[in-house]
């Protein structure tokens, strides 16, 4: 499946989702859903996932790629649908990539203020976005008297993508089923990674997950909170800031023309890519395509 030849002006052309690996696909089904008329082009560097135990100028270095990649394939926008990638890597990004780059952690501050009623806030992340401070440094833009409390998570993005590679819950669906990541080992992670977090803030009220990968471990992380404690996904709202941008500019995809859905991966297993992501995008990977480290290095 080829996308159109279009000029920079053509509002059918693809937007552009990236990220370390399968959860950003929590984004492009957001996407997909709020945008039904949208083509999607989705590239995850799942061989070099995780993101959140690297250097900065290494994820840096590898949104640079991604981004000179998918403006190739003829993108009119680019979302950075990973938070460790967007900490590290968005605005050299914006600088340099000759089409709009957005990402996911302002979205996911706007909607950690939007639910706050004490102005305390958890941030549950990678160790390379909590490090960062982007988190903190959003929040306090949009309410500077919101105390942020970073706690972060290096096992949940291993444990996701384990979890699907295994595939032994790739029949279910994971935004109708959401015990499917709900298992006594994953919730005892959950609960002993946490415990700084409540230790730190006994009134957050409101924990943003910093990541895209966690809404899929968002039984156990709730489970682990308690019932007084919000829980908050940056997917919807990302989603939302791209069509009041796309309205903005006048590129609305044509609701006349059917969209297109195309995937890109680093993983060397198409078929497990394949299986895992139609898990969470909720629908068949009906194109997909291996992408090369070498490949992409030359970007």
């Amino acid at each position: 499946m080829e996308f159109v030849n279009a000029s920079a002006a053509d509002n059918n052309r693809p937007i552009g989702v990236f990220d370390s690996g399968l959860g950003g696909l929590t984004v492009a089904r957001a996407i997909a859903t709020t945008l039904p008329h949208e083509s999607i082009y989705y590239l995850g560097d799942t061989k070099r996932c995780p993101y959140g135990v690297r250097t900065e100028d290494e994820v840096r270095s590898f949104v640079l790629q991604a981004g000179r990649w998918l403006s190739e394939h003829n993108i009119k926008i680019m979302i950075i649908a990973c938070n460790t990638a967007t900490a590290a890597g968005l605005k050299v990004a914006q600088q340099v990539l000759p089409v709009p780059v957005i990402g996911v952690i302002a979205p996911g501050a706007r909607a950690a203020i939007n639910s706050t009623r004490t102005r305390k806030v958890g941030v549950l992340a990678t160790p390379l976005t909590v490090r960062t401070g982007a988190y903190t440094r959003a929040i306090k833009t949009l309410d500077a008297g919101v105390s942020v409390y970073g706690c972060p998570a290096p096992s949940f993005v291993e444990i996701v993508e384990n979890e699907l590679a295994t595939g032994a819950h790739l029949q279910e669906r994971w935004l109708q089923n959401g015990d499917v990541f709900d298992t006594p080992e994953t919730c005892e992670e959950v609960a002993r990674t946490l415990v700084p977090l409540m230790e730190a803030g006994a009134e957050v009220d409101t924990v943003v997950l910093g990541c895209t990968h966690f809404p899929l471990l968002a039984g156990p992380i709730r489970k682990a909170l308690g019932p007084g404690v919000r829980v908050v996904s940056s997917a919807e709202e990302t989603t939302s800031e791209l069509a009041d941008i796309l309205r903005r500019r006048e590129q609305l995809a044509d609701e006349d023309v059917a969209p297109q859905h195309r995937f890109a991966t680093t993983s060397d297993n198409i078929a497990e890519f394949a299986a895992a992501g139609s898990f969470i995008f909720g629908q068949p990977l009906k194109s997909i395509e291996h992408v090369s480290l070498d490949e992409l290095g030359r970007y």
